[in-house]
């Protein structure tokens, strides 16, 4: 008991519960309620279950938590600056405030002790299935009898909002499929939403569905107290070993406050200081001050930072002899670790030579990728039940499964939402390269981890083929028109959408070496030539952009710029329209590369007295002003496709060397 008469316990979680309810009051703003429900779910999680290390947040093997329900951000807030990560009591009070620590959902990178950006319901339990993916595998490759350097779970605490949203369905299939024991989720049955009671519009047996798929189910029905009962279900549930599992908790929505606990007004704003005043003299709070910290509680979560510094210490002493017993595991992992691709290993990227037969960008894209695999050897790869399709399958690696933890290749099977998300996951997990696959109309379903990965600022890799009408016959349903320009609007994401098989080479090599956040490299279905100007110093033109594919004049009179598979055209237009004026064909294959490339540059490609510009691309107008400018032209599509042989529809939508040279006329007429 501490000197008040409250168990130390309860004095810690009303600790938790009110740093979060006063963080929000001053910001006047945010989610004060699940935080206050969770608070002894937290409590009991992060002291007495949680390996992690405050001193060092980057530690490999520490167990991943992620708050899912980002929403209740000063849950994770409070915990980090109680166990003693770099998050000051000032940082909480500057809660949701212009440059602070403490942002309204948490943000990877902008806070330590962030494992993932949450806030977009649904994200992070997929998020956390790809951290758990990655810890078999490395645990599959690293560890060796006596030598268990990686042995660690990965906690994820979900809402009914995370759970209604499909992706959770799809994430959570795979999950149970792939037998991820050491994924732990705990579910806040608090049974309460924005609009009110859950039963608005949901009703499901979340029990029966997750047992369905596979997982081992356990229910706490005291979550507002029973901290005992938690933490007997978490020893349960981290002694599956073949079956992720799932906790359901049910709480109480802004649990001791006396007038909004159990309401939907509690899920999105604050409580008010006379309710918290209320909340406080109901849970035998005694402390008339906001923010602070009783003596008692500090040292309980001080306790944290001490067993995580000698848990370091222990795994860093079991490493040291790791190193000597097998030390080219050890210089692996070190790399793995170090986020740096392999000394030479663009050697074996291949080239193409422009005498060979046509080929289709994606079976380029193959052949790059299966030269590079063996030399990068934590490049992973996945689709979504399209590796013949997508050409991403890494042939002389195996594939991923419950029994061959140590393969390279995933099965997502038709689960584009969750693939991208669990990719984001394997990212950020620390060690590993990974790229996934689809069509790429089906982007679309793929946007939130797009988008999350640009946000973070993360490596990861989008492959998407069957890039334009020329997929042919299946027609407008999987013939993307929108997409690319969808793509190119999310900031810090760079598309890239090569010409040939040259540039598509080249396009890899961007992508593996950027490390600052996530590419999308565009692939066509059907053959392209391998272009001449393409050949010599491709990396370093692509790496820029745009470059000068073919002139015969410093002095062109018309510009053709175009991107993937209209190339091909702008280079036969040019054979044509050089009998009568001089042209310049400006291969594009990335708008955020060019951009970044200085004035000089941008001038050298697209010299401003030069007003005769046509750009071709296969997609919407959108965005291509900017570099045609007010007196260009441009040949896009500005409807859906039709279902005929490709080089039909492209032909009728305008995009042949024929439509090239007369639209080139007319804008030189003008």
């Amino acid at each position: 008991m501490t000197t008040k008469g409250i168990s130390e316990d309860e004095l810690c979680i009303n600790t938790i519960r009110f740093l979060s309810a006063e963080g929000v009051e001053k910001a006047n703003s945010g989610h004060p309620g699940t935080p206050m429900a969770l608070a002894p779910l937290a409590y009991t999680l992060w002291t007495k279950h949680l390996k992690h290390n405050p001193s060092n947040p980057k530690w490999p093997d520490r167990d991943r938590f992620v708050l899912s329900c980002g929403h209740a951000s000063m849950l994770i807030y409070s915990m980090l600056h109680l166990t003693g990560y770099n998050l000051s009591l000032e940082d909480l009070k500057n809660f949701r405030q212009w440059n602070s620590k403490t942002p309204g959902h948490p943000e990877y990178k902008h806070t330590e002790g962030i494992e993932t950006t949450t806030g977009p319901l649904g994200q992070g339990i997929a998020n956390a299935v790809g951290f758990a993916m990655a810890e078999t595998m490395l645990a599959k490759k690293f560890n060796k009898p006596g030598f268990e350097l990686v042995n660690h779970n990965t906690y994820a605490v979900v809402s009914d909002g995370d759970l209604m949203e499909g992706i959770s369905h799809e994430s959570a299939s795979i999950a149970g499929h792939l037998k991820l024991g050491k994924l732990i989720v705990f579910y806040d049955d608090n049974t309460i939403t924005i609009d009110g009671h859950t039963d608005l519009a949901f009703s499901e047996n979340i029990k029966m569905r997750f047992e369905s798929y596979g997982w081992h189910v356990q229910t706490v029905d005291d979550g507002d107290s029973d901290i005992e009962a938690i933490s007997r279900s978490t020893d349960q549930a981290k002694k599956q070993k073949d079956k992720p599992s799932l906790i359901i908790v049910k709480t109480t929505i802004a649990f001791g406050s006396p007038n909004k606990q159990n309401t939907s007004g509690a899920h999105g704003s604050p409580l008010g200081e006379d309710e918290i005043k209320l909340a406080k003299k109901k849970l035998g709070w005694p402390y008339d001050k906001s923010f602070f910290v009783p003596e008692e509680a500090k040292k309980v979560f001080n306790k944290c930072s001490e067993n995580g510094k000698n848990s370091e210490k222990e795994w860093n002493s079991l490493f040291n002899k790791y190193k000597q017993k097998f030390s080219s595991l050890a210089k692996e992992w070190d790399l793995y670790n170090s986020g740096k691709l392999p000394s030479g290993w663009e050697k074996s990227l291949p080239s193409f030579d422009p005498g060979e037969k046509a080929i289709a960008t994606r079976k380029a894209s193959g052949k790059v990728l299966n030269a590079i695999a063996g030399k990068i050897p934590n490049l992973v790869g996945g689709s979504a039940d399209l590796h013949p399709s997508t050409n991403t399958y890494l042939d002389d690696f195996k594939s991923y499964s419950t029994k061959d933890r140590d393969g390279r290749n995933f099965h997502y099977g038709i689960r584009e939402h969750a693939m991208g998300a669990i990719q984001n996951g394997l990212t950020l997990h620390g060690q590993f390269i990974p790229l996934c696959s689809t069509f790429l109309v089906f982007s679309d379903y793929m946007r939130p981890p797009i988008r999350l990965a640009a946000l973070m600022g993360i490596r990861s890799i989008f492959v998407y083929t069957h890039d334009s009408i020329g997929v042919g016959e299946d027609g407008p349903t999987h013939q993307p028109i929108e997409q690319i320009a969808a793509l190119r609007a999310i900031p810090n994401n760079v598309v890239l959408r090569p010409a040939d098989a040259n540039e598509t080479r080249a396009a890899w090599k961007v992508a593996l070496e950027r490390n600052d956040g996530p590419s999308c490299i565009i692939l066509t279905r059907q053959s392209l030539p391998t272009l001449h100007g393409a050949v010599k110093n491709i990396d370093a033109k692509v790496f820029k952009g745009a470059y000068i594919l073919e002139e015969t004049d410093p002095n062109p009179d018309i510009i053709l710029i175009a991107t993937g598979s209209e190339v091909q055209w702008a280079v036969e237009a040019k054979k044509v329209l050089e009998k009568e004026v001089s042209a310049r064909v400006v291969s594009m294959p990335s708008w955020e590369l060019f951009e970044k490339q200085d004035t000089k540059y941008k001038e050298k490609i697209l010299p401003s007295k030069v007003k005769a510009r046509l750009s071709i691309e296969a997609g919407i107008s959108q965005g291509w002003h900017k570099y045609i400018g007010s007196e260009g032209k441009v040949i896009s599509i500005e409807k859906f496709g039709a279902s005929a042989p490709g080089d039909i529809v492209m032909e009728k939508y305008g995009f042949s060397t024929k439509n090239v040279v007369k639209q080139a006329e007319l804008l030189l007429k003008h």
